[in-house]
C-alpha cells in the first residue's frame, strides 16, 4: 500500500526535473505530508499531455461510475492498483489502456509492524531525487453538473528487500520508474508486456530509509513541516540530526 507521500516540491523543481510547464502551477500547494484519505490535489504528468504537468485528486474514479454518490465511495478504494490486476479489474483496465500518469514525490511513508506497535518509516531515493511514481488516471464527468473530476490511483508492486523489512505486513511498494523509464510508461503506443514490465520492484540501492516520529500519526498535528520527516530513534525517544 502507498497512502501517504511527501510533495514538498516547489513548481519551478518539477519543471526542471522533467523539463515541461506547470500551466496550473498557482493552483498547487506543496506538502510534506499527503494522505489519501484527505484525496489531496497532486501534480502528475499524464499520457493525454506527456509535455504538461497537470492536478490529479487522489483516488481513481472509473468512467462506469453512475453519478457523484457512487464517485466518492469508490475512491475510496482506489488510492492504489496493483500491478497483478490493472488489466482486468474494471476500475483500473480501461485507465490502463489509455491513460497512465507519473506521479513526483519526493519520499513516501509505510508503517512498520513490531510486536503490537506501528513504527513509521520515511523512505526516499538515496540520490535526494524526486520519485516517479507509476500511476493511472481519469477523466470522469458528472452529467448532471458537467463538471469533470480527474483523479488517479498510485501502482503497487511486491516490496523490494528493504521494503519487505519495512512494510513487513502486506510487503508492497509503489512502482518506482527509474528516469529512462518515465516516457515509456506513458507511451500509449508501447506493447502491454513492455509497460507491465515496468511495474516491478525498484533496486533496494536506489532508496533510503529512516524511522520517523510519531508526529506522522497525529491527526491534530501540523503535518506539513519538516520535523515529520526527521530520523527519529525509538530507543532514546529523540530526533535525530
Amino acid at each position: 500500500m502507498c497512502f501517504s507521500v511527501n510533495v514538498n516540491l516547489v513548481k519551478e523543481e518539477l519543471e526542471e526535473r522533467y523539463g515541461i510547464s506547470f500551466p496550473d502551477k498557482y493552483r498547487y500547494q506543496p506538502s510534506y505530508y499527503y494522505h489519501a484519505f484527505s484525496l489531496p490535489e497532486i501534480p502528475a504528468i499524464c499520457s493525454g499531455n506527456p509535455d504538461s504537468i497537470r492536478l490529479l485528486k487522489w483516488g481513481l474514479i472509473p468512467l462506469w461510475v453512475r453519478n457523484v454518490e457512487e464517485g466518492e465511495a469508490i475512491r475510496l478504494k482506489t488510492f492504489n492498483a496493483r500491478s497483478e490486476s490493472i488489466e482486468t479489474k474494471p476500475s483500473f483496465s480501461g485507465s490502463f489502456k489509455s491513460k497512465r500518469c507519473v506521479i513526483p514525490v519526493k519520499g513516501f511513508f509505510e508503517w512498520q509492524h513490531v510486536g503490537k506497535e506501528k513504527i513509521p518509516w520515511y523512505i526516499y531515493r538515496i540520490d535526494n531525487e524526486i520519485i516517479s511514481i507509476a500511476g493511472l488516471y481519469s477523466e470522469w464527468t458528472d452529467l448532471t453538473s458537467g463538471e469533470m473530476i480527474s483523479t488517479f490511483s498510485i501502482i503497487t508492486t511486491d516490496a523490494n528487500d528493504l521494503m519487505a523489512v519495512v512494510h513487513n505486513s502486506k510487503k508492497r511498494m509503489p512502482a518506482i520508474l527509474d528516469v529512462s523509464e518515465e516516457r515509456r510508461w506513458l507511451d500509449l503506443t508501447a506493447a502491454k508486456s513492455d509497460v507491465l514490465n515496468l511495474l516491478r520492484p525498484c533496486p533496494s540501492d536506489v532508496l533510503k530509509a529512516h524511522t520517523i516520529s510519531p508526529l506522522v500519526n497525529d491527526r491534530t498535528a501540523d503535518r506539513n513541516t519538516s520535523e515529520v520527516i526527521r530520523p527519529f530513534d525509538y530507543n532514546t525517544g529523540n530526533l535525530l540530526l
